[in-house]
Order: structure tokens, then C-alpha cells, then sequence
């Protein structure tokens, strides 16, 4: 199934956001239909660093071709803003559909970008980000590449101006519509409401975020198509390693974490090890 066939469907689709193979591969052994590939988690754990714009189009390319090389399932990408103007977006539309993305999400900031979580938010015209998206939808190679189409302007230009970019940007070819960082409950019932009954809507569920975290059953009965909880597990990685290390140092063991760990054996039946040294076996010396 495409990833665009099962946005046609009632049922919201739930995509985990992941930032490497393994996250990718645990999320999709545990049910995902999809994932959600975010630049902010990348920034996170490649550079150790915040999401704001610091992480390159090539950077993301490489991690996009190696979670496609890993799991066949759906992969929605974070594009930022396209890493410059519309021809940069159509070189960035171009280089993650070869590298394997089924959706690029494309948001309106300009320089520097910031998470849309973040303050201080600086945002392109409608009129470029409109070509933006016309560029973005020219570029791909077919239509089952979706375009995601993220406004940033509710913290910026209220949530009236934010609805009319969604709706230009909708004009403009889009294929899902993103309304970031509704700053209540209100404002996030309030989208679909006005804007519903089109395009399929996305959400953003950030723990400690702007918008309230909602679980997706309410969210599909606001009228939400597509959800994402982008940075998620990098949260709940860091907070697990950061404990893992204190216990470390201060035991000088990791005895006391056993528990809370996959021990050898059991990461490597995680990562396909037998199966991998079976194949090889396969092609040793020309049996």
C-alpha cells in the first residue's frame, strides 16, 4: 500500500518519527505503518546539537538512503525549508526521492530556521513558499511522492493568517496540509474545522511542546488524517543513556542496569545477525 492510498483511508495513520536504521527497524517490527524521518532527531544524535537548521541536505539524503536500505516501510522526510530557494527545493526533491522518501515536508521559515517549537520564528513569503511547493511538485518523479506542505505562522502571524497560507499552499499543489505548533487545544480542534474536508491534515505531537499532546484517536476524531511524534524516542534515548551513564560511572558496572538493557544475544537477534552470517555463509568461496 501506498503512502498515499492509506491517507485516503478513515483511520488516521500514527508515524513514529525515528532517526537512524535501528530506530526505523524498531518501529516498524513494533507496527508502524510508517515513520517519520525528523531533522531535529538527526541534529540530536549526528551532531548532538538543537534543530536549527545546522543539519544539511546531504546529511539527511545519506541518513534517508540508509533507513530505506533497512525497511521497505512508508518514509515521511523533513525537508526544513528546503535547505535554500525553489531551485535548491527541487535538487532536495530530486536527491530524497533517489535516496527513497514516499513524502518531503517543506515548511515556510526563512533563515535561521528554527524548531517549530522554538521562539522567534522567521517565515518566507506565502508567495515564495507557494512556489516553493509548484517547484517541489514539478521535480518529483511521480505523484506517489507526496508533498507536505508545513506553515509556521501561527506563532508568528496568528492562526487566521496561518490557516489562509495552509490554503494557499493547498492551491499551490500540496498534497497534506501541516499547521505547526497550534498553541491550545482550541486552536488544534480548530483547524480542521476550518480547513478540513480537503486535504488529508497532519499533527505534531511534542512532548513538552507548544501543542497540548493529544492521543491520535482524538486527534482522527478533530478530523487529522496523519500524525507524527517526531522527536520522541531521541527524548526517551537520551533519558535512558544519560541514566545508563551515571550507573556506569558511578558503580563502575553496568550490573545495575542489566535489566533495563538487551544484552548481547539479544540486540543481535534485533539486528539480523544470525540471518546476515547465514547468507554470508552462501556466498563463501562460490558454494
Amino acid at each position: 500500500m501506498t503512502l498515499r492510498s492509506r491517507l485516503s483511508r478513515r483511520e488516521i495513520l500514527l508515524a513514529p518519527g525515528v532517526a537512524d536504521p535501528l530506530t526505523a527497524l524498531l518501529a516498524t517490527e513494533a507496527g508502524a505503518e510508517a515513520v517519520y524521518l525528523s531533522g531535529a532527531a538527526i541534529a540530536y544524535t549526528r551532531l548532538g546539537r538543537p534543530d536549527i537548521g545546522l543539519v544539511s541536505m546531504s546529511e539527511v539524503a545519506e541518513v534517508v538512503a540508509l533507513v530505506r536500505d533497512r525497511v521497505e516501510t512508508p518514509l515521511i522526510v523533513d525537508a526544513d525549508n528546503g535547505y535554500g530557494n525553489a531551485l535548491n527545493v527541487q535538487r532536495t526533491v530530486r536527491t530524497f526521492a533517489r535516496s527513497g522518501a514516499s513524502a518531503i515536508q517543506l515548511e515556510d521559515q526563512s533563515y535561521p530556521k528554527r524548531c517549530g517549537h522554538l521562539q522567534e520564528k522567521r517565515l518566507i513569503s506565502a508567495g515564495e513558499m507557494v512556489g516553493k511547493i509548484k517547484a517541489a511538485c514539478d521535480a518529483r518523479p511521480s505523484d506517489e511522492l507526496l508533498v507536505i506542505a508545513r506553515t509556521d505562522a501561527v506563532a508568528v502571524e496568528g492562526l487566521d493568517r496561518a490557516l489562509e497560507r495552509a490554503e494557499m499552499y493547498r492551491d499551490a499543489g500540496a498534497d497534506v496540509l501541516f499547521v505547526e505548533a497550534p498553541g491550545s487545544l482550541s486552536q488544534l480542534e480548530e483547524i480542521p474545522r476550518r480547513i478540513g474536508g480537503g486535504l488529508p491534515l497532519m499533527a505534531n505531537m511534542v512532548e513538552g511542546g507548544l501543542t497540548p499532546v493529544v492521543n491520535a484517536g482524538e486527534l482522527e476524531k478533530m478530523g487529522y488524517a496523519l500524525v507524527i511524534f517526531p522527536g520522541g524516542v531521541v527524548r526517551a534515548m537520551a533519558n535512558t543513556a544519560r541514566e545508563f551513564y551515571r550507573t556506569l560511572v558511578a558503580n563502575r558496572s553496568s550490573d545495575a542496569f542489566r535489566d533495563r538493557m538487551l544484552d548481547f544475544a539479544g540486540l543481535n537477534a534485533v539486528v539480523g545477525t544470525p540471518d546476515m552470517l547465514r547468507l554470508g555463509k552462501q556466498y563463501e568461496e562460490g558454494k
